[in-house]
């Protein structure tokens, strides 16, 4: 049995944490369909224990269709809804908050599991725990989301939906990094910092371009200016300033689309120029060449995922897979920060 106290690696621990990444994963897409489906404020109550069993009658599907039907989302945007509509929806919520029960008992049980055996490297364990604080605070952070639609707003804050997915993304490459350090150990040898700085801040750009997407589907800003690469005929939107630093950059659609754009060729030039640079290096491993090499043909295909999704008007299986796929480069761009800082 491998002693926390006396190993720096443990692959039981490793293989754990990639499963969890796994949820995180699945978190993301039944997320993202969610929001897709307008689903996401018909469950109009934050109740983390008696709320993981749906209604489980008629009176009960009633009750929750009223409550529904009392805020402004029903009145303004779904006034002829049925109760069998309203069914559609509600489980869509149901399961996005389903897997995040889910996703805590599968992180909490295991770590239990491990700490007494003795079987987490002990330079792991506080950082352990920082991720389990980190999945309940995005647990708390959903509900205030959800909040922010059930009186004023008929959709979530994009802002919020932005904090939101954001913190889902930092679990997954904090989960992704957090395992590779299981599964290998300590770094017997680091490689020089230039190469840990410039994947690091690849990595730092892709999650950015993640948060300028989510102020996108916050603003269901991809249902406008669906030509490309030109705004109705224009370089730039007519209506990127919305008259203030904050309106503009956090709520109005021609803006948020603008920056995610622009980020994006940024990102494609930015990946492609890493992995040339990592091809030719001398000093990088091989397995370092290889992810750099999947990390830019990634942005490409995303990239290209994007344009279509925009084009045409975000259909919902081109969604839900633009919004995978982004997760899936985070997670490469963990792995090729992680992978380059070692020989």
């Amino acid at each position: 049995m491998t002693s926390f106290l006396r190993s720096d690696r443990s692959r039981g621990v490793a293989i754990w944490l990639l499963s969890v990444a796994v949820l995180v994963l699945a978190m993301v897409v039944v997320g993202g369909s969610t929001r897709l489906t307008g689903s996401g404020l018909s469950i109009t109550q934050w109740k983390p224990i008696s709320g993981a069993l749906p209604p489980l009658s008629l009176a009960d599907w009633q009750a929750e269709f009223a409550r529904y039907r009392a805020i402004p989302q029903f009145r303004l945007v779904n006034p002829t809804m049925t109760l069998d509509q309203f069914r559609f929806i509600y489980w869509w919520e149901w399961s996005h908050r389903l897997l995040g029960r889910l996703l805590g008992a599968a992180f909490l049980g295991p770590f239990l599991w491990f700490a007494v055996r003795r079987e987490i490297p002990r330079r792991l364990f506080w950082r352990l725990g920082g991720l389990f604080l980190l999945g309940g605070l995005q647990g708390l952070v959903g509900w205030w989301m959800v909040a922010s639609g059930l009186s004023e707003r008929v959709y979530v804050a994009p802002e919020r939906l932005m904090i939101h997915l954001g913190l889902a993304f930092a679990l997954l490459g904090a989960l992704v990094w957090t395992a590779l350090d299981a599964w290998a150990g300590w770094s017997r040898q680091t490689l020089p910092s230039a190469w840990g700085s410039r994947a690091l801040a690849l990595m730092g750009a892709i999650y950015l371009q993640v948060l300028l997407g989510a102020l996108v589907a916050g603003n269901h800003a991809g249902l406008v200016y669906n030509d490309w690469p030109l705004f109705a005929g224009h370089l730039a939107p007519a209506d990127y300033w919305a008259g203030g630093l904050w309106a503009t950059v956090a709520h109005a659609q021609g803006a948020v689309q603008f920056n995610h754009r622009l980020v994006a060729y940024l990102l494609v030039v930015a990946a492609l120029a890493t992995a040339a640079g990592a091809w030719r290096s001398r000093i990088l491993p091989a397995p370092a060449k290889r992810l750099g090499l999947g990390l830019a043909a990634l942005v490409l295909f995303q990239a290209a995922l994007g344009i279509a999704t925009l084009m045409l008007r975000v259909p919902l299986a081109l969604g839900i897979a633009h919004q995978l796929t982004a997760a899936l480069t985070l997670g490469l761009a963990v792995a090729f920060a992680w992978r380059v800082r070692r020989v």
